[in-house]
């Protein structure tokens, strides 16, 4: 026995209904944001008032000035982001055009390898790199930072370099050779210019993973390393979610730039080739 169809909607109230359920869509993506940029802005603040009593520039003031330690910690952010994607990308151009090109053995398996970092809790896997650090001589380190970034950079970027490669055509490698092209010719003149829309976005991704990074850096960080998130956090513990917030939105510029960045360059021939 057929279920009964229920009735359709009249017009006017499915209208409403839509426009509800795109209302509270808004609401829940952009409401956190707008309570964010009321916090940056705010003077004075306090419960009840359901806005700020009072707005003004004078905690950016206090941000920016030298002892706000902001554009320090900024300057440190990118630099061990930037490091980052270097070091990724040494590991993924080659591992990518292998996994994507040669015909290895487990290679799904190699592949979910490089998400071991992501399939398990990072707080005891934290300690433990943490503990390893201290003995020898990386915990306090830049480099013990940028190492553990790359750890989950390297899913980003290894994925998205093999899935840049697979994507190419291999009858524009084959015509190459065949034209007297050295398998280095045929990869720097042919394979890699294809390749590099696909790993400049992952050299994106792998940017901002670093760039929003707090974990890794707290547990093998502080006290010498301070990042923008960590002072972030550091303002939130304190009870300043004025200074949290700028430092929040100092955060989310480049995380919104750079992601329409990759919208150009990550194509959909690339994204089917995801895992593949």
């Amino acid at each position: 026995m057929r279920g009964r169809r229920l009735p359709a909607l009249p017009a006017p109230a499915a209208a409403i209904l839509r426009a509800v359920l795109l209302a509270l869509l808004a609401f829940a993506i952009f409401g956190p944001l707008l309570n964010l940029m009321l916090w940056a802005f705010a003077e004075r603040w306090y419960f009840p008032s359901k806005l700020p009593m009072e707005y003004g520039l004078t905690y950016w003031y206090r941000v920016f000035q030298p002892r706000g330690n902001a554009l320090a910690s900024l300057g440190t952010s990118v630099w061990i982001a930037l490091l980052t994607v270097v070091f990724s990308l040494a590991v993924a151009v080659p591992a990518g055009f292998a996994l994507a090109r040669l015909k290895l053995p487990w290679r799904g398996g190699i592949l979910l390898l490089f998400l071991l970092p992501q399939a398990v809790p990072n707080l005891p896997v934290y300690v433990n790199i943490a503990q390893v650090f201290y003995q020898i001589g990386l915990n306090g380190t830049i480099l013990g930072v940028v190492l553990v970034h790359a750890s989950h950079g390297l899913v980003l970027a290894v994925w998205i370099a093999s899935a840049a490669f697979a994507s190419i055509d291999v009858s524009l490698e084959e015509a190459s050779r065949n034209l007297g092209a050295s398998p280095w010719t045929c990869f720097r003149t042919v394979t890699l210019p294809l390749a590099i829309p696909g790993l400049i976005a992952s050299a994106i991704f792998v940017f901002l993973e670093s760039l929003d990074e707090f974990t890794g850096t707290y547990f093998v960080g502080v006290p010498d390393v301070t990042t923008l998130p960590l002072l972030m956090f550091n303002a939130t513990m304190g009870g300043n979610y004025q200074i949290s917030s700028i430092t929040a939105l100092l955060l989310l510029i480049p995380s919104i730039a750079f992601m329409l960045v990759v919208e150009r360059f990550l194509k959909a021939d690339v994204l089917a080739m995801v895992g593949r």
